[in-house]
């Protein structure tokens, strides 16, 4: 009885496995038929949105070829075709600009005989000398050229609307492929084919042999090819067997406007791999559960464990982030949601201890400040012999105490400082103002350090150059960077300060020393609070570590970026947005 029941219990598995797998097949094919129809549309729109991102920046650059009423002159229409770069890059066979008779004028690339040759009987110079519309045109073969082309055409027009000649661009289909890089790539990764084919004048313009030559080639013959014979008969989607037996499915999409169809094509048998892997599967776990029992007691553990494992993760992210406002969720058994409270009481206390220390450094700095002020006033009086002359040695001492007096006013300035920035109540004065007077200030502020340490300031900055920020902050971020690179600087070396115009309107100052630079291994650490590089270096020195950590934020609030690196030297820099105007070097 055993044995039966044993045996109608696999014979049950069995037939239920069979029947999931032929479920499972059609479905497989199923998503594998939309799958090559969505690449296959997902890749034609992409050719379309490429091919009118071209024409939508022809017949922009076109409207740069008028003065209002008529075409630029000769010389000015050559000048503007040799800066066009971008345009350049898009249009492989070059760009032609013609007369409203469609007759070439001037061009930026030369080909012989392109120059005075009329375009008048090209069917797409027709359709844009009716429509006065932007126009690109099916596959041709260039007439000067020889070579498969793809020709774009804009017309040029007054502010009145006069037609006064046209824009053009072309691309050697040969030399240029507009399928996406990552279509192809994704297309092999899926083990699928991608092909493209001109209906029009039966050519293949995408294929693995277009590819591998280099030409576009022929279409094959009329019954040589199944799947080529399948799509151009209309089928939107199907199934074909290859010249070699296999099985393949196939899915169009077609491009009207270029007269092209994109055919994506994969081997039935990838629909079968998945439903046959998914039967085999299905099968084990049907006879590991006929056959045994998962114990009660380890899935009965394993369910109380769990939430106590996510939050055991859950705090380790939060240690490793240095995360201190984070909380744990409370929810879960009650066990794990009493352990959660206990540890969110934790962070609270934390949290309070972390504020009382911000707030005794910072009362402590605004007491020790007061006096320290009135001690610095003093000593500066005396020093400057106001009150009468004093003896050498207690000159040299006063000036000794006037110095360190300074430094630990400048440490408690630093303190205060940074305890505004965590707290956010760092209050910025920003307008727009020119750079060069902060450049120029900066530098002379910081001329007697540099003549005692016999370092030469150097600053180079474009008067012209405006920017929205804070002057006061600006200056603390350059007085930060110059005293350190001053300090770091050997005997007789010089200190660069230049501020350079960047890419997509930024401006970057650099600051720039002679000396060893920043060691490696502490550029990750340069910027944080408390950090100075190790001991034994150059780079060590005293302070509390907090100078770059403010201008770190202080950048950062004043919508800039900062950074070093090492070139001969250390180079500073912080980089912020820029408002331009006319304005000559300094």
């Amino acid at each position: 009885m055993a044995i039966i029941s044993t045996c109608f219990s696999l014979a049950i598995v069995l037939a239920v496995a069979m029947t999931a797998y032929r479920a499972l097949s059609q479905d497989f094919e199923t998503t594998l038929i939309e799958q090559q129809t969505y690449q296959a549309e997902r890749v034609s729109s992409q050719v379309s949105q490429s091919l009118q991102m071209r024409l939508s920046m022809l017949e922009a650059f076109g409207t740069s070829l008028t003065d209002g009423e008529n075409l630029l002159s000769q010389k000015r229409l050559e000048q503007l075709l040799g800066r066009q770069s971008a345009l350049t890059a898009l249009f492989s066979n070059g760009l032609l600009i013609l007369d409203r008779q469609t007759t070439a004028i001037a061009e930026d690339t030369f080909v012989p005989n392109r120059i005075g040759t009329n375009y008048a009987d090209r069917d797409h110079f027709k359709q844009a000398i009716r429509t006065r519309q932007p126009v690109i045109s099916k596959p041709i073969i260039g007439r000067t050229t020889g070579v498969p082309l793809l020709s774009f055409v804009a017309p040029i027009q007054s502010d009145a609307g006069d037609l006064l000649g046209f824009i053009s661009g072309s691309i050697d289909l040969n030399e240029t492929n507009l399928i996406p890089p990552d279509a192809l790539r994704m297309s092999r990764r899926q083990k699928a084919e991608l092909l493209v084919i001109d209906t029009q004048n039966f050519l293949y313009v995408e294929s693995p042999e277009h590819r591998a030559i280099g030409d576009i080639q022929p279409l094959p013959n009329p019954g040589e090819s199944p799947l080529i014979d399948a799509a151009m008969s209309g089928l939107g989607l199907g199934e074909v067997t290859a010249e070699s037996g296999d099985p393949l499915i196939f899915a169009t999409s077609h491009l009207e406007r270029l007269g092209w169809l994109f055919i994506r094509v994969v081997p039935k048998e990838l629909a079968k791999a998945p439903a046959i892997d998914s039967f085999n599967r299905f099968l084990v776990a049907s006879l590991l559960i006929v056959c045994l029992m998962v114990p009660l007691t380890y899935l009965v553990t394993h369910s109380a464990m769990r939430p106590l494992d996510r939050m055991t993760q859950r705090i380790r992210t939060m240690s490793s982030a240095g995360t201190t406002s984070a909380r744990v969720e409370e929810t879960g058994p009650p066990e794990v949601r009493n352990l959660a409270q206990a540890f969110n009481r934790l962070q609270d206390e934390r949290d309070a201890t972390i504020r009382m220390q911000d707030d005794f450094i910072s009362n402590v700095s605004h007491e020790l400040r007061t006096p320290l002020t009135s001690l610095n006033g003093a000593l500066k009086l005396i020093s400057s012999g106001t009150l009468g002359s004093v003896p050498d040695k207690v000159a040299e001492m006063i000036a000794r105490a006037l110095r360190n007096g300074q430094r630990l006013q400048l440490l408690i300035s630093d303190l205060l400082d940074f305890n505004k920035l965590n707290a956010g109540e760092m209050q910025l004065t920003m307008k727009a103002q020119p750079l060069a007077p902060i450049v120029t200030q900066a530098i002379h502020e910081n001329q007697t350090t540099a003549q005692v340490r016999k370092v030469t300031l150097v600053a180079h900055c474009d008067s012209g150059l405006n920017m929205a920020t804070d002057a006061h902050r600006l200056r603390q971020i350059l007085d930060n960077f110059i005293s350190n690179a001053i300090k770091h600087s050997p005997p007789g070396g010089q200190v660069r300060l230049e501020a350079t115009e960047k890419e997509e309107n930024r401006i970057r100052l650099t600051v720039t020393d002679q000396g060893d630079g920043v060691p490696e291994n502490f550029h990750a650490h340069l910027f944080h609070r408390f950090s100075q590089a190790e001991a034994g270096t150059k780079r060590a020195s005293k302070g509390t570590g907090l100078g770059l950590a403010i201008c770190r934020e202080l950048a950062t609030l004043m919508n800039g970026q900062i950074g070093a690196y090492n070139d001969h030297g250390a180079h500073f820099w912080v980089e912020f947005p820029v408002e331009k105007t006319g304005g000559s070097k300094e």
